[in-house]
Order: structure tokens, then C-alpha cells, then sequence
């Protein structure tokens, strides 16, 4: 998969050389390209933003440097099914776990833009992407966090990227949109005494080697959460 994100502030990104993010890039399971959309701007001063026409607080996001960064990758003026550009906005629909799969299987390509102040130009919405997306209901100082955890939820899906098939579905499960979680979890010590004295065990059922048990407490503790 390619993945483009453009942003305002591309020092944002370092999440990207980190954990899985750095090894999904190394293996070659993902590539992602950073850009800036000021350097597409045309006038001297590199304005990405400017006065909402007809007034209004704040500064909204002009069209032609997003216009220019879309062209300047290739996906404008067509892009085929399995190219999605995404504007991050709080007003958008919810990213949800069934959508980051969707977009792992089938989605060739992923651009996202990184949205900022107090809105984008009405036309980059209409013309330039295929969705608005929201991470939550809540209102954050710009699109860069939702641009990694979009990125984040997809790239972990893709096969090969966490080592362990099985992983992306043993840590959450998901039943008709719902999340599941999963069952509490120890490891070493058994036994951690605090520096108050207060001692905090490994339930004895997990030490016990019986996994028809094991199994049956998970479940429990799992439909409980």
C-alpha cells in the first residue's frame, strides 16, 4: 500500500520511524510520502490559508495549494476505485475498526489531508476527496492525529506487518460494530509487592496449566468487561 499524507506541518510524523509503523516500512509492506502543502502555495510568502469570503472567525484553508499538491502525486484529475483521498475534520463520518479493514484489503492507495484552522475551501471538499473523516466528537487543533491513527488502524491490518496472523484479531475482537475486549492479561512476576506492602498476584486459574479452565475464565472475565 502508498500512503500520501499532506499536511501543514510535516514534523508531525515522527510516530512514523517508530515500532511497526517503521518496520511495516522497511519490510516494503507500506510506503508513506510526507508533503507539505505550503510548498505548493505560488505566492512569495508560500499562504495555505486565508479570510473566509462574507466573514466569519478564524482562517480557512485555501483550495489551490491542495489543488497542486493532489495534481503533483498523481491523483487529480483521476484516480481509479482503488485510490481514497480522506480530509480529517470533525465533522466527518466516524473512522471506524470495520472501515480500517476495508481499506487494508482493498485500497491500493490512501491519500489523506491533514485538515487545520477553522475549516478547508467548500470546493476542495466538493471536487478534490472522496470523505470526510472524524476520529471522534471532539475538536482537536488540526488533522495530524487523525491522519496517524487512521494510518496506525490500517497499516497494522495488512498481512505480514505484526509478525503474528493472528494478533490484529486475538487483541480486540469486534461483533456487529461492537467492540469486545478482550480477557485481562498478566505476565511476570506472579507475585508484585508494592512499596506499601500490598501484594498483587497472578490469578492462581492462569498458573495452573489447565487451558479447558483457562479458556472458561477467559471467556468469563471477557463477556464481564
Amino acid at each position: 500500500m502508498k500512503i500520501d499524507i499532506l499536511t501543514l506541518f510535516p514534523n508531525s510524523f515522527s510516530f512514523l520511524q517508530e515500532s511497526i509503523m517503521k518496520r511495516a516500512k522497511e519490510s516494503g509492506a507500506v510506503e508513506i510520502n510526507i508533503h507539505n502543502i505550503r510548498d505548493k502555495a505560488t505566492d512569495k510568502h508560500k499562504t495555505a490559508d486565508d479570510r473566509p469570503f462574507g466573514g466569519g472567525p478564524g482562517m480557512l484553508m485555501k483550495f489551490e495549494p491542495i489543488y497542486r499538491s493532489l495534481k503533483s502525486i498523481g491523483v487529480y484529475p483521476e484516480r481509479d476505485a482503488s485510490t481514497k483521498v480522506l480530509f480529517t475534520s470533525p465533522k466527518g463520518s466516524k473512522w471506524t475498526q470495520s472501515m480500517a479493514q476495508e481499506f487494508s484489503q482493498n485500497i491500493d492507495r490512501l491519500v489523506i489531508i491533514c485538515g487545520h484552522y477553522e475549516g478547508v475551501d467548500q470546493r476542495v471538499l466538493d471536487e478534490l476527496v472522496d470523505a470526510e473523516i472524524s476520529i471522534g466528537d471532539y475538536v482537536l487543533s488540526g488533522g495530524e492525529l487523525p491522519a496517524q491513527i487512521i494510518v496506525d488502524s490500517i497499516v497494522r491490518l495488512i498481512p505480514g506487518v505484526l509478525g503474528n496472523e493472528e494478533s490484529p484479531i486475538k487483541e480486540t475482537e469486534f461483533k456487529d460494530g461492537e467492540v469486545i475486549p478482550e480477557a485481562p492479561q498478566y505476565t511476570r512476576p506472579e507475585i508484585f509487592v508494592t512499596d506499601e506492602g500490598k501484594e498483587l498476584k497472578v490469578p492462581d486459574i492462569l498458573l495452573s496449566g489447565h487451558h479447558a479452565e483457562i479458556e472458561k475464565w477467559r471467556n468469563q472475565h471477557r463477556s464481564s468487561n
